[in-house]
């Protein structure tokens, strides 16, 4: 009987590998030796030996009965934890594992990337610059998989990762033009700028909705982050050709206040109560029609 899939092992340079004597089997690959890999064994803290892949059937295997049961093992040798996280990526890419995760390590890794993990890259490297940077109005309140117990975190990480991609992956977004090129690099700081900018004015704008749980306030709910995401686009369009961009989109917000319903009341254009909206594509599509023709209203009586 043997364990059907293999565990894979991150190995600190300490181990040492003892190749057999004698004459080499017919059919072994040039690629290949065989021989003795000693391991040291150490107390907690001080392991040489790291599993990559396979947690849930090392757990098992403690618990077996068995003791005989040969295991199969892949394993590299690296002690560099940017490796490390790589290996992880690319080994789980196809299997079921939390797309969050792997999406959160993504910005941490440098190895070339298939092309659906690197165009999920740059959204999530985003998310992590606006969620620690003490001068972010996301300061703190983005949810991450490796942060459940940060209590202050109202907004999944998800929902602002889809706004990024949308921002740039569409012609008309205001993030697309710093995404890059075949020969240029995407402009990070612009994009960590843009968002800054027109999140803070929201924040100040709706500062009774801010910070506050999904339940409580519509705007923190995914709908209400990827529907001011399209508001982002229309608005900073229009606020690079002002003299003053900031004054300009907080002037853009304060007109449509009025309108809006995050907290309490009827979005009336769409005759829907605020806690009616969901995170299902008719509510989402609703509530954006609803910001845009706002907007329009707003910016129509200002011309």
């Amino acid at each position: 009987m043997l364990f059907p899939n293999a565990i894979i092992l991150a190995l600190s340079p300490e181990v040492e590998f003892k190749q057999s004597p004698g004459r080499v089997p017919d059919g072994l690959t040039d690629i290949a030796s065989m021989g003795t890999l000693r391991i040291a064994v150490r107390e907690e803290g001080h392991r040489v030996a790291w599993i990559v892949d396979g947690q849930q059937r090392a757990l098992a295997l403690s618990k077996c009965e068995n003791n005989q049961l040969p295991v199969p093992v892949v394993a590299f040798v690296s002690d560099d934890l940017q490796m490390q996280r790589e290996q992880f990526i690319l080994v789980n890419k196809a299997k079921p594992l939390p797309i969050r995760l792997i999406d959160e390590l993504l910005p941490e890794t440098g190895v070339l990337l298939p092309r659906d993990l690197a165009a999920r890259k740059i959204p999530s490297e985003l998310c992590n610059y606006l969620s620690r940077d003490p001068y972010s109005p996301f300061h703190g309140l983005i949810r991450r998989v490796s942060e459940s117990d940060n209590k202050q975190a109202v907004i999944t990480d998800t929902a602002l990762a889809k706004v990024i991609k949308n921002s740039i992956n569409s012609p008309l977004g205001v993030l697309a033009p710093f995404k890059g090129t075949k020969t240029e690099s995407a402009d990070l700081a612009s994009m960590y700028t843009t968002m800054r900018l027109f999140w803070a004015a929201v924040r100040d704008t709706f500062p009774e909705a801010w910070g506050l749980p999904p339940g409580k306030s519509r705007l923190m709910h995914s709908a209400g982050i990827e529907a001011m995401g399209t508001l982002m686009d229309r608005i900073m369009a229009r606020a690079a050709g002002a003299s003053d961009a900031d004054a300009y989109v907080r002037q853009a917000l304060q007109s449509i206040a009025p309108g809006c319903r995050w907290c309490s009341g009827t979005w009336e254009s769409i005759d829907m109560k605020w806690s009616e909206i969901q995170t299902v594509p008719r509510h989402i599509r609703e509530l954006k029609e609803a910001l845009i023709r706002l907007d329009f209203e707003a910016s129509q009586n200002a011309a």
